[in-house]
């Protein structure tokens, strides 16, 4: 077995806007620290994304000692501070997919995506009270998650985007498909075929693979809607009519999780 290790970590502090790049993150019970935490929400509540507004792409996140700047890059000066998490605030009931969550808004934060997204639309963040699970199908344990789309955690390794980028006319960054843990060492989409790993002390379950949408074709230094990467992923990554390229993955236990970190195969499917 080839030398595995973390080669990137990443945070998206509110959901389906710009990430950030982490030397280390402690990984709890819904994912790594400060993940998805926060999310944008229409007037009825419910969640929306780059999937119906490719112009989230343009607000890019860093963080600070108190909290994260958020900046639309698509504005200038335009610029507005959210702290890690708040404890009060006017608590409302928002949908994501299929699943009904109890969320605190932070007005000041509705005001200004509304002033810059021209529409109406809430900031909420998800407070610890709040449980939402991962999908029965899938849960190994009553896992609970943030405002991801599904799964505590996305691995991604590099290899496999430098064998779609073989492929590719234009070669594309690893933002496009939004990771969280990004592995170097293995072979291309070997992650494919990981059962368990473990991360330091970290026990961690393949859950299954990550089907894509619409988002890895939106360029994240435009928004523009783009042809690729999807067009080629459909011809080598399609099976049910489904793309697929990464992994949603359950932890058993969680931990200081840093950049060149070991990732040890425990298991592998049998094929």
């Amino acid at each position: 077995m080839t030398n595995i290790k973390i080669q990137d970590l990443y945070i998206y502090p509110v959901k389906s806007l710009g990430g950030i790049r982490v030397e280390q993150a402690v990984l709890e019970e819904r994912g790594l620290q400060f993940d998805r935490r926060w999310m944008l929400v229409d007037e009825n509540n419910r969640f929306f994304s780059q999937r119906e507004m490719s112009r989230l792409a343009l607000f890019s996140l860093s963080q600070h000692n108190s909290g994260f700047k958020i900046q639309a890059r698509f504005a200038e000066e335009a610029e507005f501070d959210i702290p890690f998490k708040i404890q009060e605030g006017k608590s409302i009931q928002v949908t994501v997919w299929d699943d009904l969550c109890s969320a605190i808004e932070y007005v000041e934060g509705s005001n200004w995506f509304s002033k810059q997204l021209d529409i109406k639309c809430k900031l909420v963040y998800m407070p610890d009270s709040t449980d939402r699970f991962v999908e029965r199908e899938y849960a190994m344990n009553n896992e609970i998650v943030s405002f991801s789309d599904g799964y505590p955690l996305l691995l991604i390794a590099q290899e496999s985007l430098d064998d779609l980028n073989e492929r590719l006319q234009v070669p594309i960054g690893m933002q496009r498909f939004r990771p969280n843990i990004v592995t170097i060492g293995s072979k291309a989409f070997e992650e494919d075929i990981w059962k368990q790993i473990r991360i330091n002390d970290i026990e961690v379950e393949i859950a299954k693979a990550c089907a894509r949408c619409v988002i890895p074709s939106i360029n994240p230094a435009t928004a523009e809607i783009e042809k690729e990467p999807n067009a080629t992923l459909s011809m080598f990554r399609k099976r049910d009519n489904k793309i697929y390229f990464g992994q949603n993955l359950l932890h058993k236990n969680g931990g200081l999780v840093s950049c060149g970190n070991e990732v040890k195969v425990i298991e592998m499917l049998k094929i």
